[in-house]
């Protein structure tokens, strides 16, 4: 089992979360739900990533 300092899966829903909110900012202008979108397709590719790191962990 990995200690709380050695897990890296709460830097994948954040990075992701981060590139999602770079990407929206892009799409802003054109659509603000756009924006709104690209925010939680980061937060749920982050979360697809972190159940792959557990797994991975666990093994």
């Amino acid at each position: 089992m990995t200690s709380r300092k050695d897990d890296r899966s709460m830097w994948a829903i954040g990075g992701s979360t981060i590139i999602g909110v770079g990407i929206g900012l892009i799409f802003v202008h054109s659509s603000p739900i756009l924006m709104t979108a690209s925010i939680l397709i980061g937060v749920g590719f982050g979360l697809i990533i972190t159940s792959c790191i557990s797994i991975k962990n666990k093994s």
